[in-house]
């Protein structure tokens, strides 16, 4: 299956880099660029794409509101939104991860984890920069975070105790398969579980639980 994706950057060299980068795989294709937000949001309803590549700062709309038209949970046919800028600040991070963004990385990532996150976003997963994730943890784990009480409901089996750390260090599915010996769609599956019984919408929000 090729994985449709659509690049929305206000800066073309910014756009042409990332084509390449998409179209060096040979199950990626780009479907359609956009410059700024409204015409992201308008191609993404048209084009349906499997992923999209958004900018944050873009004129006419920026990429937070582009994510929340596109990737809202409670529309009928979300698009997957994978957040690519170069700011990490954290009025972007929080509200693009409320919105349903499949991912948060920082243009200096680099093309490999670029491609990871493509990957992550079709298995129903998340990827995030590695330095935004562990700010992330410091925010929400240091002396001043609030603990939520634990339910009852929220009992994590052994194997899912051991997948959740596995997720706080940052690790894929495909790395935990390899290291548990288990199939990819195995660790999916716990994953999904440990979201819906931790009531956390993302691997961010099973980090966050596992590191408290």
């Amino acid at each position: 299956m090729t994985i449709r994706l659509l690049i929305a950057d206000d800066q073309e060299m910014v756009r042409r880099g990332i084509r390449r980068i998409v179209e060096s795989q040979p199950d990626m294709e780009v479907v359609g660029e956009a410059a700024d937000g409204l015409d992201a949001v308008a191609m993404g309803c048209a084009l349906k794409p499997d992923v999209a590549l958004v900018d944050i700062r873009m004129p006419r709309m920026d990429g937070l509101e582009v994510t929340r038209r596109l990737a809202d949970p409670a529309l009928a046919d979300p698009v997957r939104v994978v957040v690519v800028t170069t700011f990490d600040l954290d009025e972007y991070v929080y509200p693009a991860l409320r919105f349903g963004a499949s991912g948060f990385l920082l243009k200096r990532s680099g093309p490999t984890l670029l491609i990871e996150a493509v990957r992550a976003a079709m298995a129903g997963d998340s990827l995030i920069s590695p330095s935004i994730t562990v700010r992330l943890l410091e925010h929400v784990t240091g002396p001043a975070a609030v603990r939520r009480p634990r339910r009852r409901d929220a009992v994590l089996t052994r194997r899912e105790v051991e997948i959740a750390g596995k997720v706080a260090e940052g690790k894929t599915n495909a790395d935990i398969a390899r290291e548990l010996f288990i199939s990819a769609g195995t660790v999916k599956t716990h994953v999904a579980s440990i979201q819906r019984k931790l009531q956390v919408r993302n691997r961010v929000g099973v980090a966050v639980r596992a590191w408290e």
